[in-house]
């Protein structure tokens, strides 16, 4: 390939402009050339789908690959890789990706969810209550935004509360695109050790938490191993609350920003749910957990695509496509965005969605009640967005009231 050529194949990630919008190159792309070829930090090339049909289309083939080992995988955190992925579901294919996604999915059902709403709103209540009881202006990031999630993951998987901080800071040296391979690899390695450790420990003392109940699951099967454990564990604890805690932030700092959509959420709190689907669709913090490497084959809207090419899927993208979302630009409470790829699509649909769902609605709707004079001690656009990682979000949100 030429330079001048080279040159003509834009970078990825793409900048963002406006800290609620996705990349304006997004829009571009999608109506010119929905599926088009970019350069990833490494120098290699992959194919980028903006297009909402597309990438559905795209994520439904069987023939593609989540393996991350695979050759031409889409490497956005470069060093990662390196570190053993057994156990990983979302770097598995079938029929191995099947068999260990149904060892979990029980966990994160509607139904189980919904009982754990008495402790999500407790410690939703506690976090507000030291927020209040502690200076002003505060900051939501570090009084609401990552304690709550936080602690939610903690208490399903039996996480001592107090090594939270550990992994946090870790979590963010991994998402962070200015971090080093070397850190990046060295970080996932401590993470996964710690989790190790916690399952051993788990092993002989049992206890009420989901690593316990997978143990017992894997061992009724007689197919237990404690790396795979490790693996499930530690992507649950990673994505289990730097995602949800982005999401916080941001719709918070939407909803103080609209107040005609501020006194939506106060007058019809049983629309949360719905505002929340919209709030998802809005910011889609995880913009490219749909990487794909092709494994065979095939022809999508008239894109040849090679077994070895690598993929990603536009979130943000997806849902700011105007033949699918009408006026994307805009948050609309009413639109019903159900059908948004804020959690991915196909079989690596995110198993924590509902929990996340669930954890939104009961922030948004306790903060606002019992904090009815909140408001952003600056303005929206001093506010520090995350330009430089691969879970979109804020930094720091100063807040008042």
């Amino acid at each position: 390939m030429t330079s001048s050529t080279a040159q003509t194949v834009p970078a990825y990630p793409m900048p963002r402009s406006c800290p609620f919008g996705p990349p304006p190159q997004y829009a571009h792309l999608r109506q010119e050339a929905p599926i088009s070829r970019v350069t990833l930090q490494d120098g290699t090339q992959a194919w980028l789908i903006t297009g909402h049909a597309l990438a559905r289309a795209f994520l439904s083939s069987d023939k593609i690959s989540s393996n991350r080992a695979n050759p031409g995988f889409p490497q956005l955190v470069p060093g990662v890789a390196s570190v053993p992925l057994k156990g990983t579901i979302v770097a598995m294919d079938p029929p191995e990706h099947s068999r260990h996604r149904r060892m979990v999915t029980n966990e994160f059902t509607v139904r189980r969810v919904k009982q754990m709403r008495p402790e999500i709103q407790r410690i939703t209540d506690r976090a507000i209550d030291e927020m209040l009881a502690g200076p002003r202006p505060a900051d939501l990031v570090e009084a609401v935004s990552l304690p709550v999630p936080s602690l939610v993951i903690c208490e399903l998987l039996g996480v001592p509360y107090a090594d939270r901080g550990q992994f946090q800071s870790r979590t963010t040296i991994i998402l962070s695109r200015n971090s080093t391979s070397e850190q990046r690899r060295d970080t996932a390695l401590w993470l996964r050790g710690y989790i190790s450790d916690l399952v051993a420990g788990k092993e002989a003392r049992p206890g009420d938490d989901l690593l316990s109940r997978l143990i017992a699951k894997y061992r009724d099967i007689d197919a237990y191993d404690r790396e795979t454990l490790t693996g499930i564990g530690l992507l649950l604890l990673v994505g289990g609350h730097e995602t949800t805690a982005n999401m916080i932030s941001l719709s918070v700092a939407s909803l103080l920003d609209d107040p005609h959509l501020l006194a939506g959420l106060r007058e019809r709190p049983e629309q949360t749910p719905q505002l929340v689907e919209e709030l998802l669709r809005f910011h889609s913090v995880v913009d490219n957990a749909t990487s794909r490497v092709v494994v065979e084959d095939f022809e999508l809207d008239g894109i040849a695509f090679r077994a070895g090419d690598g993929v990603i899927v536009a979130a943000a993208a997806a849902g700011h496509d105007p033949d699918v979302f009408a006026r994307p630009d805009r948050i609309d409470v009413d639109r019903g965005a159900r059908h948004h790829l804020a959690f991915g699509f196909g079989i690596h649909q995110c198993l924590g969605q509902n929990l996340a769902r669930l954890e939104l609605e009961i922030v948004l709707n306790t903060l606002f009640a019992r904090v009815p004079t909140l408001a952003l001690a600056e303005p929206v656009e001093r506010l520090p967005f995350k330009t430089d990682a691969l879970v979109y979000g804020i930094h720091r949100l100063p807040v008042t009231w």
